[in-house]
């Protein structure tokens, strides 16, 4: 079993930063792609960014320049850093991790998701 639990959601006002963290726990052998995707009321999921084993990121254009992506395998960890946010930012917040697990096969986890809510 794998569990994710993110961190650091929460109130902004706009200009504002936060940083999310996912970090992952359980039968892991190793993380490939680390992702951060978000929901906002009335719209489909979408990806933010990811990064790579090797530590390639992309980011959707709405956030370049202004959003992070890090990872930290020794601790199974995901970061979004995200600066000057705006309230077209708010939105739930979710990680997803491709991890190798015990059962010898690569599987996608979600976390629980994070509540980001930027105010004018």
């Amino acid at each position: 079993q794998v569990q994710l639990v993110e961190s650091g959601g929460g109130l902004v006002q706009a200009g504002g930063s936060l940083r999310l963290s996912c970090a992952a726990s359980g039968s892991i052998i190793s993380i490939d792609v680390m992702a951060w995707y978000r929901q906002a009321p009335g719209k489909q999921r979408e990806t933010v960014a990811s990064i790579t084993s090797g530590g390639s990121t992309n980011y959707v254009d709405s956030v370049k320049g202004r959003f992070t992506i890090s990872r930290d395998d020794a601790k199974n960890t995901v970061y979004l850093q995200m600066n000057s946010l705006k309230r077209e930012d708010t939105a739930v917040y979710y990680c997803k991790l491709y991890i190798f697990d015990y059962s010898g096969r690569r599987n996608a986890y979600w976390g629980q998701g994070t509540q980001v809510t930027v105010s004018s």
